[in-house]
């Protein structure tokens, strides 16, 4: 099977360029915005050998996975490039409601649950099936921006800090390329929405109705420091906006986020 782009991805103008093999589907983005590609172009493959995640974390993509990187060129700041990462987390879950739907209805069965984990993950049914790295370069033509999105479909890697799943284990029968095609068309309506970033506060919006943990317990480490309190919200920068038992509202701008009886634990 191939990958595709949808109608609207077509559209809106996007390449595809696949690949039977990759080391890493965001390096090869970033070499072609080197040597002058200007996109939009989606960079696909359902095997990755040298994939990274936050933090230079291994993302290894076994056959059958999908690791897909969108490469954009655009006239914005780092820190606004960064946004992105809430529109690509918004069009994985439409995306992933869409397939799973159309699933269900060929075979029965139940939908899934699909909630956003603040900075960069898509959890199914409480359980880590995507994860979210957005990386920027300056080149020749502007800032070229990468979005990378892994996501298991057909395996899961084990002793992750969050447990993660895969579809099929979860019991939904979908491939990489169709899943990949229905997240190219909606990563083109978010996209558009989110405009350079004066569609940020739409996007905000569309994150948090999707955001897992909201309101939970939650307990953050970075570095050597733990935050804990009650998750209030993610403000106009993207940053996680935590209520501490004080009452104080506290930016988060980046660490390993734990909810619940994990939250809990991890303060102990």
């Amino acid at each position: 099977m191939a990958f595709t782009l949808g109608p609207r991805a077509t559209k809106a103008g996007y390449g595809l360029i696949a690949f039977d093999q990759a080391g890493s589907t965001n390096a090869e983005a970033l070499t072609r915005a080197r040597g002058g590609e200007r996109g939009p172009c989606w960079y696909v493959t359902t095997e990755q050998t040298a994939g990274r995640g936050r933090r230079q974390r291994a993302w290894i993509a076994p056959r059958g996975n999908l690791a897909a990187s969108v490469l954009e060129i655009l006239d914005v700041t780092p820190a606004m490039a960064a946004t992105l990462g809430f529109a690509v987390g918004v069009a994985m879950v439409s995306a992933l409601r869409q397939v799973s739907l159309e699933a269900v209805m060929r075979t029965g069965g139940g939908q899934l649950d699909f909630a956003l984990k603040w900075p960069n993950d898509v959890l199914a049914n409480g359980q880590k099936l995507c994860g979210i790295l957005v990386e920027a370069e300056q080149v020749a033509a502007g800032l070229a921006v990468v979005v990378g999105i892994g996501t298991n479909v057909v395996g899961a890697p084990a002793g992750t800090p969050t447990p993660a799943t895969s579809l099929h284990a979860l019991g939904m029968a979908v491939s990489a390329e169709d899943l990949f095609r229905a997240l190219a068309d909606h990563w083109a309506e978010y996209r558009g929405i989110w405009q350079d970033g004066h569609g940020f506060p739409e996007i905000r919006k569309a994150w948090l109705d999707c955001a897992a943990g909201l309101g939970q317990r939650v307990a953050i480490s970075s570095g050597t420091a733990i935050i804990e309190g009650t998750f209030d919200t993610i403000d106009e920068q993207g940053c996680m906006v935590v209520r501490t038992t004080e009452g104080r509202l506290v930016p988060i701008t980046a660490g390993d986020v734990y909810f619940g009886t994990a939250a809990t634990a991890r303060a102990l």
